[in-house]
Parts: structure tokens; C-alpha cells; sequence
């Protein structure tokens, strides 16, 4: 058990709510992803979750051992006066659980430390909520927000009378309260969808404006914090936030990038990192803002190569892909980002690795090594790919026509006053043959 707690607080940090992060390492945990964690790991994730939230200062970290949780409590009640004692003693506001807590164990923990409390799902979600810049973004973490708290409607029934502006309620809600209350979230979660419909419409009618350019969609996908938006930056000389922190990218940014030695322009798209046990909510919740990745043409996949924990990582990734319906078939990259970071043995392990694979590219975000190794690759990938465009030829163009009908990428023609019109379905390197004649 690592304990470890803060010292003096300084005058300038005097408004930072104090947190206090536990990490319960249970042993019969029936999840395989805690089940193959690392305990401390798993609590230096958790401290960067509450670092990347605005306004918190971790001022102790713990892993709790137990056998099994109370289902009341969570943890036995000798443990709960151990770290009641602790949590007095350092003047905590708030203590973050990693990890599932239900609504009743919440209330009751709440009671007997006598501050807040957080599990991991309330923690993604006050982040994620922090971050949204988007409108469908916040839209998205409102509905989450809302869908997790109809599940705790046993203690956050004061949270909703602020919200209704104060009614004055004396004593706790009886069910006819509780009921109202989910009434109350069902009734928003309604109005919230339809705002929802009309973002996703529009956002729809800019992805099909977007379909009829001859740009593919290249999607950098990872574990929160493996260095993508660093990457995305590097490639796009972008000026993207960049921190060392997770979820410091929540909304999808996009940009166009020409690629060398004659290779198509492509968009590229950075998206929301991935993390072990993301809330189903937000899975969900983002599901329209990770449709960038659904309709992407390749996926590159970036990994940080010096992470402990990299291959567990990467299989996180690729499941949450699994659970978004992104298809099988669809070409994937995976970049081993962050060799600067390793010991020249590991790098050059990794670098001649990356070599002999064609589907990975060993590479440094941060100071360009590898980068146009990648470039060349995505180029490479992309020769194949088809997009859909119409043009117009004037009559007299008959031999470009005719060159078009030979190569098959003409799906439909029509005549018109200003010549043959032809909805054409080609990849990048026939559009730019095409172009040269």
C-alpha cells in the first residue's frame, strides 16, 4: 500500500479542492481489464485523470487492498475509520475512487468520511464536461452526465432541487421525489436528443459536402495521452492544445494535409483518447463524434511505444474500435510513437521491429524522427482508395472522356448544355493521371 499525502498548502493554491485518490486492487475482481493491471499503474492513471480536472489538488494516493467489496460500504469498516482518519488529517474535500462505486456505497462512504465523492465514471464525466468545445460535444456530456446521474437519483436529489431553483425541501426525498426527479432528467434527456438530432443533421450535411471532395479521411486513433495530437500537429503544422495530460483532446479536429512525392491530399482527423474502462455512457454518448473513425479511410493507430503498459493500452483501443462498429477491413497504421523517451537499446529494438513490419512505423512526435517514414506509408495505403467526384468535360474533351470510361470509374454520365457531366469513382493517383492528360 503506497501512501502518500501533500504537505503545507500555499496560500495560492487555498481555492483547489483537495482530492484524495484510492485505487481498490480487488482481488476477485471478475473484470479482466483490472484483473491484468498493474495496481500502481492503474493509480498513476487514476492521479492523471484528477490532475487533468480543473481545480483539483491531489493531496494523497492510495491502493486499498481487499478480497472483495461491501456491497454497502465498498470497503470493510475497519479500512473506512483508517482512512477516515487520514482523509481528517489532510483535509480533504473530495476522494476519488478508481473504479465503480454504486449509489448506495456513495451515500453511505459520503456519510461516514463526510465529503464528496467520485468513481470513476463521475471523474471521466466531470472532464469530459470541462473540455467539450464543441455544441455536439456538450450536448453529448450533458446526456451522458444525465444517464449516469438517473442511476444515483438516491443522493443527488439535491443537485436537481438547484436545478428546479431551490424548493426548500426540509428532509430527504421520499419515492414521489425520487420519481419526479427521474421524470425531470427522462423530460431533459428528450429535449437534449432533439438538439442532438439537429447538430448530428447538420454535422451529416458538412460530412457529405466533405464525401464529394477528393480528400480521404486518415483518423488518428490511441490511448489518451500516446501523443496524438502532438503527431497531428507535427503533420499539420496545426497549433492543436498539447499537454501532458489526459483527454487534453476531447472534440475532433480536422485539417487538410498534402502528402510528398505527389501523394493525394488527405484530411486528418485527431479524435478523443481512448482510456481502460471508459463509461458506457460515453461510449455512447460519442459515438456521433468518433464517426470520424467509422467513416475514415485509414486508421492510424498511435501507440506510446515507452509506456510500461503499451500493449495493454493498445488492446483497450482496439476493442473500444470493436464496440464502435469500426470495420475490419478497414487499412490500419500502427505508429510506435515516443521512442525518444526509450534507452537507445529499446529504441533500436523498436526502430528495426517497426522495420520489418509494413503495418508500423517507429517514430518521435516531438522531434520528427520517423515522421516521413509515416507520411510515405499513409500515401502508400491510400493509392488504392476511392472517392467519389463529378465533373464536367466540354464536348470537345472526347479523348479525356473516353480515357475515363477505359479505366471504369465512371458510375453515371448525363448530358448537359455545357458537356457530358460524369459522377467518377476513382482513387487519387487516377485523379491526377486524369488531371495530367
Amino acid at each position: 500500500m503506497g501512501e502518500q499525502t501533500g504537505g503545507d498548502t500555499h496560500e495560492t493554491k487555498a481555492r483547489l479542492t483537495r482530492a484524495w485518490v484510492l485505487h481498490p486492487d480487488i482481488r476477485n475482481d471478475p473484470r479482466s481489464a483490472k484483473g491484468r493491471r498493474d495496481p500502481a499503474r492503474a493509480l498513476e492513471e487514476a492521479v492523471s485523470l484528477a490532475v487533468a480536472l480543473p481545480g483539483l489538488e491531489v493531496v494523497g494516493q492510495e491502493i486499498v487492498r481487499l478480497p472483495r467489496p461491501h456491497p454497502g460500504l465498498l470497503f470493510g469498516t475497519g479500512k473506512i475509520e483508517e482512512l477516515k482518519a487520514r482523509i481528517e488529517a489532510a483535509e480533504v474535500d473530495l476522494v476519488l475512487v478508481d473504479g465503480p462505486v454504486s449509489p448506495v456505497q456513495q451515500r453511505n462512504l459520503e456519510k461516514k468520511w463526510g465529503v464528496k465523492l467520485l468513481d470513476r465514471t463521475g471523474l471521466i464525466l466531470e472532464i469530459f464536461s470541462d473540455r467539450a468545445a464543441t455544441r455536439e460535444g456538450v450536448l453529448q456530456v450533458e446526456m451522458a452526465a444525465l444517464s449516469y446521474q438517473r442511476t444515483r437519483l438516491v443522493r443527488a436529489w439535491t443537485h436537481l432541487e438547484r436545478q428546479r431553483g431551490g424548493l426548500g425541501f426540509v428532509g430527504g426525498p421520499g419515492e414521489t421525489q425520487i420519481e419526479a426527479d427521474r421524470r425531470a432528467i427522462d423530460e431533459q434527456l428528450v429535449r437534449l436528443r432533439r438538439q442532438l438530432a439537429k447538430v448530428v443533421k447538420t454535422r451529416d450535411l458538412h460530412r457529405k459536402a466533405r464525401a464529394k471532395v477528393p480528400y480521404p479521411i486518415v483518423a488518428l486513433v490511441g490511448y489518451t495521452n500516446a501523443g496524438k495530437s502532438t503527431l497531428f500537429n507535427r503533420l499539420t503544422g496545426s497549433d492543436v492544445m498539447v499537454k501532458d495530460m489526459l483527454f487534453a483532446t476531447l472534440d475532433p479536429t480536422m485539417r487538410r494535409v498534402h502528402l510528398p512525392d505527389g501523394g493525394p491530399e488527405v484530411i486528418l482527423s485527431d479524435t478523443v483518447g481512448f482510456i481502460s474502462d471508459l463509461p458506457t455512457e460515453l461510449v455512447a454518448a460519442f459515438r456521433a463524434t468518433l464517426e470520424e473513425v467509422l467513416a475514415a479511410d485509414l486508421i492510424v493507430h498511435v501507440r506510446d511505444i515507452a509506456h510500461p503498459e503499451t500493449r495493454e493500452q493498445a488492446e483497450d483501443v482496439e476493442a473500444i474500435l470493436a464496440s464502435l462498429g469500426v470495420a475490419r477491413e478497414t487499412p490500419q497504421i500502427e505508429v510506435w510513437n515516443k521512442i525518444d523517451l526509450l534507452d537507445e537499446g529499446a529504441r533500436g529494438a523498436a526502430v528495426n521491429a517497426a522495420a520489418r513490419d509494413e503495418n508500423v512505423v517507429a517514430l518521435s512526435a516531438v522531434t520528427g524522427e520517423g515522421v516521413e517514414v509515416l507520411l510515405a506509408r499513409i500515401s502508400d495505403r491510400l493509392g488504392g482508395v476511392r472517392h467519389e467526384s463529378r465533373v464536367v468535360l466540354p464536348f470537345s474533351q472526347g479523348r479525356k472522356r473516353a480515357w475515363l470510361h477505359a479505366e471504369g470509374v465512371v458510375e453515371h454520365e448525363e448530358e448537359t448544355e455545357d458537356g457530358h457531366a460524369l459522377t467518377l469513382l476513382w482513387t487519387a493517383r487516377q485523379e491526377q493521371r486524369f488531371r495530367d492528360l
